[in-house]
C-alpha cells in the first residue's frame, strides 16, 4: 500500500513539477513570479477537451492545436502585458500576473461554464501489476510523459541555438543583448514555452481530478515546489515538485483528516525558515 501511495505521489508530484517549471522558466527570463500559471494550465486543458468534445477531433491533433494555441497565447501576453511594464517594481508585475489569472479564471467560466467534466485525456485507467504492487496505468502515463518533457527540454536548452541564446539572456540579459541575442524575442519565447508546458500539465491532470474553471488553484500548490527545489533552478522545479506530491499524498494517509491540503504550505514555511534559497539555490549575500 506505501508504494501505492508513493507512485500516486509521483504522479501528481510531476504535475506540480511541471507547473513549477513553468514558473521557474519565466522567473529564469525575466524575474517575474507568474501567478497566472495554473489558470493557463486549465486554459489548455479546456482547449483540448472542447476540440475533442464538441469538434470531435482526435486527441493527438486537438493537442497539438491547443499547444499551438496557448503558445500563441503566451507570446500575448508577454507583448501586451508584461513589456509595457518592463523596469516597474517586482510588486507590480506580481500583482499583474494575479489579475491576469484572475481574469483567465473568469473568462474560462464565461466560455466554459462552471460546471465540472469528466475528461480522461485519451488515458484508459487500467492497473498495471509490478510484483505485489497494483498501479495506475494513468500514473504510469503522467510519469513517462513528464521525463520525455524534461528530456526534450534539456535538449531543447542545451543543445539548440535557441535554447541556448534563451539561457544566455537568463544568466545575464545585458551580456545577452550585447551579444546580439534579441531579449524581448527570448521572453516572448519563454512565455510561449511556458504556456505550453501548462497545457501538457492540465492536460496530465484531467484524468486525475475533474476538469473545471477552478482548477487553476492546484498552480498555487507548485508554488512551494519551485521554492522547495530553488526558484531559479530547473532541476529544482522538478525534485520539489516529486518531493510536494509524495509528501502530500503521505499526509493524506497517515496524518489527521485535513493536512493533505495544508502541507504544501507547512514545507514552504519550513524551507523558508531553513533554507530559504531551496535545496538547488545559491545562496547569495550582499555587504552593505
Amino acid at each position: 500500500m506505501f508504494l501505492q501511495i508513493v507512485s500516486s505521489g509521483i504522479a501528481i508530484g510531476c504535475i506540480y513539477a511541471l507547473i513549477a517549471l513553468g514558473f521557474v522558466l519565466i522567473y529564469k527570463a525575466s524575474e517575474v513570479v507568474n501567478f497566472a500559471q495554473g489558470d493557463l494550465m486549465m486554459i489548455g486543458a479546456f482547449l483540448v477537451y472542447s476540440a475533442v468534445t464538441h469538434f470531435h477531433v482526435p486527441f493527438i491533433p486537438a493537442f497539438l492545436i491547443a499547444v499551438i494555441i496557448m503558445a500563441v497565447l503566451g507570446k500575448g501576453i508577454d507583448r501586451l502585458l508584461l513589456r509595457p511594464l518592463v523596469g516597474e517594481q517586482a510588486f507590480a508585475l506580481i500583482m499583474a500576473t494575479i489579475g491576469l489569472g484572475i481574469l483567465i479564471r473568469s473568462i474560462g467560466g464565461m466560455i466554459w461554464g462552471y460546471d465540472t467534466f469528466s475528461f480522461q485525456a485519451g488515458i484508459t485507467d487500467r492497473p498495471v501489476r509490478m510484483g505485489s504492487v497494483a498501479l495506475s496505468s494513468v500514473h504510469i502515463w503522467i510519469i513517462a510523459v513528464t521525463l520525455l518533457l524534461i528530456v526534450g527540454l534539456y535538449y531543447f536548452f542545451n543543445r539548440t541555438k535557441t535554447g541556448v541564446s534563451m539561457e544566455a539572456a537568463s544568466q545575464n540579459q545585458l551580456a545577452a543583448y550585447l551579444m546580439g541575442i534579441g531579449v524581448k524575442k527570448v521572453f516572448s519565447n519563454i512565455w510561449a514555452i511556458s504556456a505550453m508546458v501548462a497545457t501538457v500539465a492540465g492536460v496530465l491532470l484531467t484524468p486525475l481530478q475533474f476538469l473545471n474553471y477552478n482548477m487553476g488553484f492546484v498552480g498555487l500548490k507548485a508554488f512551494p515546489a519551485a521554492v522547495l527545489g530553488g526558484f531559479g533552478s530547473i532541476p529544482g522545479a522538478i525534485v520539489g515538485g516529486i518531493i510536494i506530491g509524495v509528501s502530500e499524498s503521505i499526509a493524506g494517509v497517515y496524518l489527521p483528516e485535513g493536512f493533505k491540503e495544508i502541507f504544501a504550505w507547512i514545507i514552504l514555511i519550513g524551507v523558508l525558515m531553513i533554507r530559504p534559497e531551496g535545496i538547488f539555490g545559491i545562496q547569495e549575500r550582499k555587504r552593505v
